[in-house]
């Protein structure tokens, strides 16, 4: 179905570009709103009505003719009607539906992958400075992330994951002071125990640690305590590299591996900071005023200036985001994307503007941006607030721990990223298809079982005839099928992971009611073929969509699919 699909394609933007050659059309065929009324529809008519100066319905009538003659469309389309004002639905043949199974099959893991397109993609996503667990925020971030890593994968880029953090600022100066205190013994409501400091239990951990003289080692430092309670240096690049270290427990737990690590301090100590605000003032886009160094941002669409150097001589936190951001783009990174949170959404507008004030040629809209809300954990009908472990909030790991991996990862996708999202730990325990992660699962589990059981009769896919699957929860299925590399593409387009979870359970609910629908393992040999090899066609997509969002396809489940009789 995908070649019947290009065919067609170029077919109909053959006929547009004949017809109005001047309009400058890029015509696309689109899914009808109800299922009878078609496979595909065609609304041409409409944006060639004005160039053709004509009414809708007129231009569809000739568009019709035009494309009926195309070798195209008498190869693949069954019927092409007229609707409306001047909508065309197609219905397709049989083979053009049927050719989508030997398509998977032949794609296998690659199916919906595009050729290396010479392109190089950064995705900076979780970035969590290391004072502390990673929290259900960064578990959103890191699914989503990595999910759209894997998507733009799929579409030819060249993607390099980085992981953003700050290791000498005053979040880790409270860190070293924390862990001081718990060294020299004090505890949260102690007299003395500072009002800032961390009082989680993992702060505990440390000191002990650091007393013991263990050595520590993160994908991106490595440190040996010297046990020395006075040496709050010591304290603090020890109590980094243990954080960093769990960060890396929690991501490995978690399916999520980076390429390349950036430390805040890094632009300090390299220079860049500096040198990028002598590259903003030498481009005339800053003024001195109240004794700090303001950047013209309304320029560039900001709703008012802003300050990068205050009075007291210290730089304002947008202006290192300015700086890492010119290194990206220095890398060779025209194209990068950042997941953060929601409270990011004011820094945007700045750091595009200081970006843009530089004058090193840098896209207008650069970085994209992907922000995700915070995410509630409800168990027991009632919101989780607190982990010991962390102090006041609900980490990764407890939510591992709670669930599985792949729950954790499947629910985190399964909404768009700014829109507020309950994880329900006791939805994502249930064995029934109220768990959407249990119901995409179990499809799959389902299919290889009826394959195992088909192997068993010496039943194979291989050199199916294909021509026999025309029930209607087959042509249903195929047609799902299809959709598959395009809604790759519109996802990653889109910056749109979530797409990949409603296609999983679209794609399993096909499934499911084709089971519901009709028997596999019949008499007849060749329809019986014909069917598993639909099926292996289905665990196949199932399989790769699963694995974009970094969630397992098991063979097997806690509910099984029934033996079916031969």
């Amino acid at each position: 179905m995908i070649q019947a699909q290009a065919e067609l394609q170029a077919a109909l933007a053959a006929v547009v570009a004949q017809l109005a050659p001047d309009a400058g059309l890029n015509p696309q065929f689109e899914n009808p709103k109800q299922a009878a009324h078609g496979d595909l529809a065609i609304t041409a008519a409409m944006q060639l009505a004005k160039p053709l100066r004509s009414n809708p319905r007129a231009v569809g009538e000739q568009l019709k003719a035009a494309l009926e003659a195309q070798p195209a469309f008498q190869r693949w389309v069954e019927a092409l009607e007229i609707a409306g004002p001047g909508f065309l639905n197609l219905r397709l043949k049989a083979s053009a539906k049927q050719a989508i199974v030997a398509e998977v099959l032949a794609g296998g893991e690659a199916f919906g992958r595009q050729p290396a397109n010479g392109r190089k993609l950064m995705v900076e996503f979780v970035s969590a400075n290391p004072t502390g667990p990673l929290h259900v925020g960064h578990a959103r971030q890191g699914a989503l992330g990595d999910s759209l890593c894997h998507l733009f994968e799929t579409q030819g880029y060249d993607v390099l994951r980085e992981f953003y953090y700050n290791d000498a600022g005053v979040q880790i100066a409270t860190l070293a002071t924390s862990t001081h205190c718990r060294i020299k013994g004090l505890k949260p409501g102690d007299a003395g125990w500072p009002e800032s400091a961390y009082n989680g239990d993992y702060i505990a951990d440390i000191a002990v640690d650091f007393l013991a003289k263990k050595t520590v080692k993160a994908d991106d430092r490595e440190f040996t305590a010297s046990g020395d309670p006075d040496d709050l240096d010591g304290i603090r690049q020890f109590a980094v590299a243990y954080l960093r270290h769990e960060q890396d427990l929690d991501l490995q737990a978690f399916g999520v591996q980076f390429d390349s690590y950036y430390l805040e301090s890094s632009l300090y100590t390299s220079g860049r900071v500096d040198d990028t605000v002598a590259k903003l003032q030498a481009s005339g886009k800053t003024y001195e005023q109240d004794g700090a160094l303001w950047l013209k941002s309304t320029d560039y669409g900001d709703d008012k200036d802003r300050v990068m150097r205050k009075s007291d001589g210290n730089y304002t936190y947008f202006l290192p985001d300015v700086a890492y951001h010119i290194a990206k783009f220095e890398r060779g990174y025209t194209t990068c994307i950042n997941c953060q949170g929601t409270d990011h959404h004011g820094t945007i507008a700045r750091v595009r503007a200081g970006l843009q004030a530089v004058n090193l040629g840098i896209p207008q809209g650069f970085p994209s941006y992907v922000l995700n809300t915070m995410v509630r954990v409800v168990r027991d009908g009632a919101e989780v607030k607190i982990s010991k472990r962390a102090g006041s909030y609900v980490t990764l790991r407890d939510l591992i721990e709670w669930t599985s991996r792949d729950a954790v990862r499947f629910f985190l996708i399964s909404r768009k990223a700014d829109t507020e999202f309950t994880f329900d730990i006791d939805l994502a325990l249930k064995q029934n298809d109220e768990n959407p992660v249990f119901y995409v699962q179990y499809a799959h589990a389902r299919i290889c079982s009826v394959l195992a059981q088909g192997a068993d009769k010496g039943l194979s896919p291989a050199g199916a005839d294909l021509s026999r699957l025309v029930a209607p929860a087959e042509q249903a299925l195929m047609k799902k099928l299809a959709e598959y590399p395009g809604m790759l593409a519109g996802a990653a387009a889109s910056l749109a992971p979530h797409d990949v979870a409603f296609y999983l359970r679209d794609l399993a609910a096909a499934f499911h009611s084709y089971y519901a629908a009709e028997r596999f393992l019949v008499e007849d040999t060749g329809l019986a073929q014909a069917r598993l090899a639909l099926l292996a066609a289905t665990r196949q997509v199932l399989r790769n969509a699963l694995a974009l969002l970094g969630v397992s396809a098991p063979e097997s489940m806690g509910r099984e699919a029934p033996t079916e009789s031969a």
